[in-house]
């Protein structure tokens, strides 16, 4: 009995498998067989596609973490690959409907090809230029194809309706032909407009189950808050153009990212970039779309900069004060002509590290003009876009008398004691030479206050051009500076120079050299570099712009510059007090206008008095005539305190004179000092420097 009933659980256990065999079999027939079509249509009917996440641009922020450059959210309209339809007809129809979308809100969009909206069409640049080369070359036409040729070429190649107007036809048109350009693929979005309003974005969004493939993107788009502060050190970012595209696309770009164009935002283009993230977009046959994060997108790096805003502000205000003053009249209240005097540069250092505590060029320009309207700024007068400070090349004039000076006292032809004399002329060889005083019999102290040529041109006759050159070279002058920035390396006086200009070399341009003429041409960098270096007694620091680099919201430091030693110049500290006493005393000269009573120009100048400050400063002037022209210019470098320097700086200042007049300015600026006057007895007054916290200070 036990038996019969162990054989029927048995049975019952074998009739429950096959019922659930021929369960699952008939609902797979009735998957795979009656209901397979709706299926499979379901299963075309829902797609999947990738699509990359922009990755926020780093912020580059001032010495003291103010911003200069942040990002701002913005919207572009985009078209994936992946959902725009099969057809070329219907494909046209989503274009011309997102057209006109953001025609009626009168957006245009991005339409590079070169050819007129309406008919005739027309080039619109000259058929010898490279873009009308290309449109031949990308539409596989003849060089001699015209604008109408190339129309038509992309109304067969994308089958644009003949129903269309000539309008809507030049719209498809266009925008085919930019889809060309930007390489659209199922891994690369084509983007129609950047940065559109959110109520145009959300039209889009609204209408998206018309506009099949279109969607919006979410970017970031640069903030120059501040855009006239250092816009030649901060630079700007810019589309990629298709000569860069294909080095770009190696390094993991797409066609329609923006990079670095100029200054700190190219050359931190590495760190500023950040990564891009990927996301997985799914339509279902309903319609639901679904976004999955696969990667996220990892933000730039924030760069913070050795210049301070503020002070960097104080310094252009300072530059371009003192050139219209000086161009109007009123700064010298003399009937001196400097109506050409229009541009200049200002270069401050901090001599312990070589961080560029500012850089000043005039005439100045702001970068959200420049994004706006880029040939404005351009061919503006006074060309505001070239960088004098670190592009322009200038004769130091006699700021060179202080290289001479340590090459004679290093190499021994030279002492502190020695004595030249100089009665005003020279004869050298068959060359008569001049200076601008009668000196007598002096030594380099007194050589370098009162800018004796006479002394120098017997220094170097002793020293030789050679020796010249190479303590110019260790100086820096002349020679790439290593600046993350890109900077005019400059020429020294040589018979190579001269045979590379065309021009004769005699052998009076080895004194013209000595004293910072002839064909020597320099930075305002450089020069600062020069007087940075004296300050260190022969140690030359690599000058930088980038203090550090943060994580996105500041919260990491992830690298920071330290100063580098570029060179070490082989003079004794004795030669180089030697040399800075020279200096000293020629800051004590900037103006005769210590004491004064009602002499209005006396008053006027005392200003510019560096006796005033609280510690002695150190100068050298120039007044080289400017390359090629019968003008001059004029130039001062120097370091403050003269005894425990802090700052290095210098000027240039083109077809003008007194650039010493600024130093005061740059000091009381940079330290804050407030200018004052102090009367001394009844009616007699002097010029005081007021310094924060403490009392004024007192002329020595």
């Amino acid at each position: 009995m036990k038996k019969f009933f162990e054989t029927l659980r048995l049975g019952a256990v074998f009739a429950v498998l096959i019922l659930a065999m021929v369960f699952a079999g008939s609902t797979l027939m009735k998957i795979q067989v009656v209901d397979g079509a709706k299926y499979l249509e379901m299963s075309k009917s829902s797609k999947t596609a990738t699509q990359t996440i922009s990755a926020a641009r780093g912020q580059i922020v001032d010495s003291v973490r103010r911003p200069l450059v942040e990002n701002r959210v913005s919207y572009n309209v985009v078209i994936n690959r992946s959902f725009f339809p099969d057809s070329v007809e219907e494909q046209n129809e989503v274009i011309l409907k997102i057209a006109k979308i953001l025609k009626n809100d009168g957006i245009e969009w991005i339409d590079e090809i070169p050819i007129t909206l309406e008919r005739p069409y027309q080039y619109t640049l000259d058929e010898s230029d490279g873009r009308v080369t290309q449109i031949h070359n990308k539409l596989r036409l003849n060089s001699y194809a015209t604008a109408e040729n190339c129309i038509d070429a992309l109304i067969k190649e994308y089958k644009i309706d003949r129903s269309y107007s000539s309008e809507e036809k030049r719209i498809i048109a266009g925008v085919r032909y930019q889809m060309i350009l930007s390489d659209f693929s199922s891994s690369n979005d084509y983007v129609f407009v950047k940065d559109v309003p959110i109520s145009t974005a959300s039209k889009i969004r609204e209408l998206n189950y018309q506009l099949s493939g279109a969607g919006i993107v979410e970017d970031a788009v640069r903030v120059y808050s501040s855009g006239s502060i250092f816009p030649h050190g901060i630079g700007y970012v810019g589309p990629i153009y298709a000569e860069e595209y294909p080095a770009l696309k190696e390094a993991g770009y797409l066609i329609n990212d923006t990079v670095g164009k100029a200054g700190i935002e190219r050359a931190m283009e590495t760190y500023l970039a950040g990564k891009r993230g990927e996301k997985t977009i799914t339509v279902s046959s309903d319609g639901e779309i679904t976004e999955t994060v696969t990667k996220e997108a990892v933000p730039g790096r924030t760069v913070m900069l050795t210049v301070d805003s503020e002070f960097q502000e104080k310094l252009q205000n300072i530059l371009g004060d003192f050139i219209t003053s000086l161009a109007n009249g009123t700064l010298t209240k003399q009937d001196y002509d400097f109506t050409d005097c229009s541009s200049g540069a200002i270069v401050v250092m901090d001599v312990k590290t070589g961080a560029v505590k500012g850089i000043a060029t005039w005439p100045n320009y702001n970068i959200n003009d420049l994004i706006t309207d880029y040939s404005s700024v351009l061919n503006a007068e006074g060309q505001p876009m070239y960088n004098r400070a670190l592009d322009g090349l200038y004769r130091p004039g006699s700021v060179m008398k202080t290289v001479t000076a340590t090459a004679a006292l290093s190499e021994g032809i030279i002492n502190r004691d020695s004595r030249l004399t100089c009665h005003r002329n020279m004869q050298y060889l068959d060359i008569e030479v001049h200076c601008t005083g009668n000196h007598g019999s002096i030594n380099v102290v007194t050589a370098l206050q009162k800018s004796c040529n006479i002394f120098f041109y017997q220094v170097v006759q002793q020293l030789g051009l050679d020796s010249l050159i190479k303590y110019e070279s260790l100086y820096g002058l002349g020679q790439p500076l290593g600046l993350e920035i890109p900077t005019s390396e400059g020429y020294l006086a040589s018979p190579d120079v001269f045979a590379k200009f065309g021009l004769d070399w005699t052998v009076g341009q080895v004194l013209q050299a000595a004293i910072g003429q002839s064909e020597v041409g320099v930075t305002p960098l450089q020069m600062c570099v020069l007087a940075s270096t004296i300050a260190n007694k022969g140690v030359r620091y690599r000058p930088y712009l980038v203090d550090s680099t943060w994580d996105y919201n500041m919260t990491e430091q992830l690298s920071k510059t330290e100063p580098e030693v570029a060179a070490r110049i082989s003079c004794s500290e004795d030669d180089y007090n030697t040399i800075i006493e020279g200096m000293k005393l020629a800051a004590e000269n900037t103006t005769a206008a210590q004491y004064y009573e009602t002499n209005a120009q006396a008053a006027y100048l005392s200003q510019f008095s560096l006796e005033a400050l609280p510690y002695p400063a150190a100068i050298k002037t120039g007044t080289p005539q400017a390359s090629n022209k019968a003008t001059q210019n004029s130039t001062v470098v120097g370091f403050y305190p003269a005894d425990d320097p802090e700052i290095a700086f210098s000027a240039v200042i083109e077809n003008g004179e007194y650039s010493k007049y600024l130093v005061r300015k740059i000091i009381e600026a940079y330290y804050g000092y407030e200018p004052g006057v102090e009367e001394v007895s009844k009616g007699v007054y002097r010029s005081v420097v007021k310094v924060p916290g403490e009392i004024a200070g007192e002329v020595r």
